[in-house]
């Protein structure tokens, strides 16, 4: 299992690494200042849209993709 410190601090390599540094510094900002609940906007946004077979093909695409990666 993963300790608090070992998660922050990877988790600011994947903001630093995907956004930047300073956009890293902005995001956290943004979570910290704002009230914002994440599971909500995740269930209201992550398949908005989507139909269910829209979400099978994603989810089948993504997997076929992870092995062929991993090979």
């Amino acid at each position: 299992m993963t300790n608090s410190t070992e998660l922050l601090d990877r988790g600011m390599k994947c903001l630093n690494d995907e956004l930047g540094i300073l956009d890293a510094e902005r995001f956290v900002a943004l979570l910290i200042h704002e009230p914002f609940d994440y599971t909500k906007w995740r269930k209201d946004n992550l398949f908005a849209g989507m139909s269910l077979d829209d979400i099978i093909d994603n989810a089948d695409r993504y997997c076929k993709e992870s092995r062929a990666a991993a090979q």
